[in-house]
């Protein structure tokens, strides 16, 4: 396993970490997610990457999924980062919103910082018929990247509860 793949699997088991960290519920997905400033990008002078924050669903009030909380828990001097951002989520982030929330795949366009999206598992039809998340977020010049090998362990954890 090459360096960068061992990495990517390094933050998806912690994004799972996260995940296991939901309120099992039978109405949504435990998701887990980790967002990383990676060494050598605006923003990140060290020689190494920065986590920047971590979130799973519904750590904050309001219902709110993993990338959201992630999203809001970060400073706002690493916000300074322009598109240099990894977010590594557990499951393709939401296109819609059944509860009216805005969608994670908005909140990572709306941020600015994220350049890059890397998940663990694309998002079953349960609950949203035909996510649209990853189509969304290509065509806003945001690269996408499934991670292999831990689908059975984001699938997993994501139905706890169902």
């Amino acid at each position: 396993m090459t360096g960068k793949m061992s990495q990517d699997l390094e933050y998806m088991n912690l994004a799972l970490e996260e995940a296991k960290k939901c309120i099992p519920t039978p109405t949504a997905f435990c998701v887990g997610a980790v967002i990383v400033l990676p060494k050598g990008t605006p923003g990140n002078s060290l020689d190494e990457d920065i986590i920047l924050s971590t979130g799973y669903s519904r750590e904050l009030p309001g219902n709110t999924h993993a990338e959201q909380c992630a999203l809001e828990k970060i400073s706002d001097s690493t916000k300074s980062a322009k598109s240099s951002a990894v977010i590594y989520t557990t499951m393709e982030p939401c296109s819609e919103r059944l509860s009216g929330n805005l969608p994670c795949t908005d909140r990572i366009l709306a941020s600015g910082i994220v350049k890059t999206v890397k998940v663990g598992v694309m998002e079953p039809d349960t609950f949203v018929k035909n996510n649209v998340g990853k189509q969304k977020l290509l065509q806003n010049g945001i690269e996408y990247v499934h991670i292999t090998g831990l689908e059975k362990e984001c699938l997993d954890a994501a139905t706890a509860g169902h």
